[in-house]
């Protein structure tokens, strides 16, 4: 019989290596076959909480962030270029225009769980961002996700120019900020294992192997 594992994976819809760790928390979870029955469930996280609407061109926000320079930026894109196309996901560097907000985005996710659809818009937002470069904080982008993925637009419409679920993903974010997630992806096995950063599949693998023996 497999052993249950509940995954709480606390990410943001804008960070590259959110993308990585999914793809290769996935490929993980497909190589240990039938050892796992693991119930996914996204949790949110803010890269940039205090971003304006409009967002920031995404050069001058990383230097300003980070204090990267132009050669330093370009040599992680071409790693995170590299990892993403090892895993079956396209980072189409140059498409990126910007960084924006992604609480709206949240919001649908935490819907999106109800509707039993949520790893699903999970990764339709981060293609229509990292491969498509388009803006995660529109609504116009964000229902285009929700109309792929089969969820009921006129519900994410009104749930967008509502409040709602605002409250539910601040006290999400905060429950994590206070538990020390400070960065992102941050893996969390049956809330005891943290399992932190983009990892390699074979790390991740590795890692759930060590769970379910302890179990």
């Amino acid at each position: 019989m497999p052993t249950r594992l509940k995954i709480d994976f606390v990410s943001d819809v804008s960070c590259p290596w959110c993308a990585i760790g999914l793809y290769s928390l996935k490929k993980a979870l497909s190589e240990l076959g039938g050892e796992v029955a693991a119930s996914l469930h996204f949790q949110p996280f803010e890269l940039n909480p205090d971003m304006a609407p409009e967002g920031e061109e995404i050069r001058a926000h990383l230097r300003r962030k980070y204090g990267s320079t132009d050669e330093q930026l370009a040599r992680i894109q071409e790693t995170i270029r590299e990892r993403g196309a090892q895993l079956g996901f396209d980072f189409a560097v140059g498409k990126r225009a910007g960084i924006y907000n992604t609480f709206d985005a949240h919001r649908l996710l935490h819907w999106a769980e109800q509707e039993d659809r949520q790893l699903a818009l999970k990764e339709a937002l981060f293609r229509r961002y990292f491969t498509e470069g388009q803006n995660p904080s529109s609504h116009e982008v964000l229902l285009a996700a929700v109309r792929e993925v089969g969820l009921d637009e006129a519900r994410a419409s009104a749930i967008l120019a509502s409040d709602e679920f605002a409250a539910d993903v601040r006290t999400a974010e905060a429950r994590y900020l206070n538990a020390g997630i400070n960065s992102v992806p941050a893996v969390i096995i049956n809330d005891r294992h943290l399992i932190q950063g983009g990892q390699p599949p074979e790390v991740f693998a590795q890692a759930l192997r060590q769970i379910v023996g302890q179990a």
